[in-house]
């Protein structure tokens, strides 16, 4: 009701309905292809009840339906939905609605993402202090030792800091299982080049309660009204604020993207 109120900032807005992401909004707003009504918006600008919003000469629809996506992203692909990336995601999908990807999986890397239009998912989802669980298989490039794994899962120092402990199982001579609760840049490669291994291939198969299954690489699903549930009551408890970052936006680019 307070939001009602004293009216929501136009970045803010944009996202929450599945516009784009504050980034893109920000930029978009700089360019001069947002209006509130008849006026073009500027940074800052908040929207209120009935205020007409208007994105690319398109009429924002301030009650979208929620989407919620599980995709299997291809090795090559870009999960971003930067225009100026040939091979992002948004692009690749072509879906017929506004989605935007919820974390990253680098360029080399597959499996499941979700992509949604729900802003404030996004945020309780990537959340590193929310602790949810995302599920690895990888593959290095010699044998995986007893070692090598309890040193996964103690906690690595890699970005100036130490990883949280995590769950990993072996599950062939170069292969193993690996569940973290938070996403750095690179993480995985990283933490195996500290103890010289180098990853050959890396696939998530699971985020929180959602699973990729056998959905065929570039494909995509709905995911289904019993797993959006359980999903829900395990983002219940969540925090939907923004992290704190202590030092620069570096430090928000080593957090915010995951591998």
């Amino acid at each position: 009701m307070e939001e009602q109120a004293s009216g929501m900032r136009i970045n803010k807005y944009l996202s929450a309905h599945g516009i784009c992401s504050r980034r893109e909004a920000d930029r978009e707003i700089a360019a001069g292809n947002v209006r509130i009504g008849t006026k073009t918006a500027s940074a800052g600008d908040r929207v209120f009840p009935g205020d007409a919003v208007y994105f690319q000469g398109r009429l924002a629809d301030a009650s979208p339906e929620h989407i919620l996506l599980a995709v299997n992203k291809p090795r090559g692909i870009v999960c971003t939905a930067e225009k100026r990336e040939k091979d992002n995601i948004v692009d690749f999908l072509n879906y017929p609605e506004r989605i935007y990807p919820i974390g990253r999986l680098d360029k080399q890397s597959e499996g499941l993402l979700l992509m949604t239009n729900e802003g404030g998912l996004v945020n309780k989802i990537m959340r590193s202090g929310n602790h949810h669980e995302k599920e690895y298989l990888v593959t290095v490039h010699k044998n995986v030792t007893d070692e090598f794994l309890r040193g996964l899962a103690g906690g690595v120092p890699i970005l100036g800091t130490m990883t949280r402990r995590c769950k990993v199982k072996r599950t062939g001579k170069r292969s193993f299982q690996m569940i973290l609760t938070q996403g750095m840049n690179r993480q995985i490669r990283r933490m195996c080049e500290y103890f010289d291994y180098r990853v050959v291939s890396l696939k998530r198969v699971r985020i929180m309660n959602i699973h990729l299954g056998d959905l065929a690489p570039g494909a995509c699903r709905n995911v289904t009204p019993k797993e959006r549930e359980r999903l829900m009551q395990m983002l219940e408890a969540s925090s939907n604020d923004m992290v704190k970052f202590e030092n620069s936006s570096m430090d928000r680019q080593l957090w915010e993207e995951e591998e």
